[in-house]
């Protein structure tokens, strides 16, 4: 069984930075691509970046291409999000994923790929 454990989030101004990080225990962590999304009030959960599970290859949403970066140190089993001139829109419970296998990569920016979540952390940008 895997989990996820997210961490980093907080208040930041219009512009700032932070850095979210994704803990894996109780499984293989790098056996597996891994998945952020973030989900706002009143609004459904979206898919922000994904990772492979050697971090050769990512994935993102549009709004958020050239702003974040996402990465991963197996060693640590840990993934991350750097997030930079983050928005008022940004603002969001973040949370990390992973898939039950790794044959499902072309599916990961449906929330629907992944089997394992962590339990979110917010993140509010304010303007």
């Amino acid at each position: 069984q895997v989990q996820l454990v997210e961490s980093g989030g907080g208040l930041v101004q219009d512009g700032g930075s932070l850095r979210l990080s994704c803990a894996s225990s109780g499984g293989t962590f790098s056996r597996y691509f891994v998945g952020w999304f973030r989900q706002a009030p009143g609004k459904e959960r979206e898919f922000v970046a994904a990772i492979t599970r050697s971090g050769s290859s990512t994935n993102y949403a549009d709004s958020v291409k050239g702003r974040f970066t996402i990465s991963r140190d197996n060693a640590k089993n840990t993934v991350y999000l750097q997030m930079n001139s983050l928005k008022p829109e940004d603002t969001a419970v973040y949370y990390c994923a992973a898939p039950k296998n790794d044959l499902t990569y072309y599916r990961s920016s449906y929330s629907s790929t992944y089997a394992y979540w962590g339990q979110g952390t917010q993140v509010t940008v304010s303007s």
